[in-house]
């Protein structure tokens, strides 16, 4: 069995074990949409109280806050085993199974489980998406749709590459640190907002360090068709997602130092 329909097994009986209880599932997912639509009339109420910010409308930020939105709850959706590694498997030493059975440790957590209630995120990102487009007329044509999804494929690769970080720092702490939320969730945070408005040191930080500019603030440039107020060339722009794969091969290096580096709970 190729490692693709093995992923496909993984994700099946996640969701016939969800499926056992549709009620709570539902509720949840109800929930978590709920929850999360709290942040965009945070978003609102700054644009409203203020006007523009940073010569930004509440529209085009909106557009910014539904991409990165998309992108990250299709990450949190696929990475569940990573986002517990520490507590879950090391420190049980329930990852000394993971490594007897004859295929990649990566693979089995990434399949460990698909929540749908992360959906709710998903559904009303989707939601916000659709009004932005009302309030920024934007011609979705074939580029533009190519260049939103391609977008989104960097950023899943992107907050992937932060939540495997986040289980390699369990080899040495055993538990995951929740401080790899400041990145995770603060990222998401930071990223909803147009890049501009940051001050410089901050806005390095989240181009060089943890590149959730390439994945966010250059890509819906070239679909507003906006040329960048700090001086990005425009060709450049679509191409800032490849960042997001970069990240995530980097801490694909540092999680097999870690796998490598792991002796067993000795349990």
């Amino acid at each position: 069995m190729n490692a693709l329909a093995l992923y496909g097994r993984y994700v099946s009986a996640s969701l016939r074990a969800q499926a056992q209880y549709p009620a709570a599932t539902l509720m949840l997912t109800a929930g978590h949409c709920t929850a999360t639509s709290i942040e965009i009339l945070g978003v609102y109420a700054l644009f409203h109280r203020f006007g523009a910010v940073g010569g930004w409308s509440f529209g085009e930020a909106a557009l910014f806050y539904a991409l990165v939105n998309i992108t990250f709850s299709i990450a949190d959706l696929l990475t569940r085993g990573f986002e517990v590694f520490g507590p879950e498997f090391v420190r049980t030493g329930a990852f000394d199974r993971v490594l007897l059975r004859p295929r990649t440790a990566a693979l089995q957590l990434a399949g460990y489980e698909v929540r749908l209630t992360r959906f709710g995120r998903m559904i009303q990102a989707t939601a916000v998406l659709v009004f932005a487009s009302r309030l920024v007329p934007i011609d979705w044509d074939a580029a533009r749709v190519a260049l939103a999804l391609w977008t989104m494929t960097g950023g899943v690769a992107l907050f992937t590459g932060i939540l495997v970080l986040q289980a390699t720092l369990a080899f040495w702490t055993v538990e995951s640190l929740e401080v790899v939320n400041v990145i995770t969730y603060g990222g998401v945070q930071a990223a909803q907002y147009p890049l501009n408005i940051y001050a410089a040191w901050f806005r390095r930080l989240l181009t060089f360090g943890v590149p959730l500019a390439c994945v966010a603030y250059y890509p819906v440039l070239a679909i507003l068709n906006r040329p960048d107020p700090l001086g990005a060339p425009d060709w450049l722009l679509p191409f800032t997602p490849l960042a997001g794969y970069a990240f995530l091969a980097l801490s694909f290096v540092a999680w097999r130092a870690g796998v490598a580096r792991y002796a067993s709970t000795g349990s």
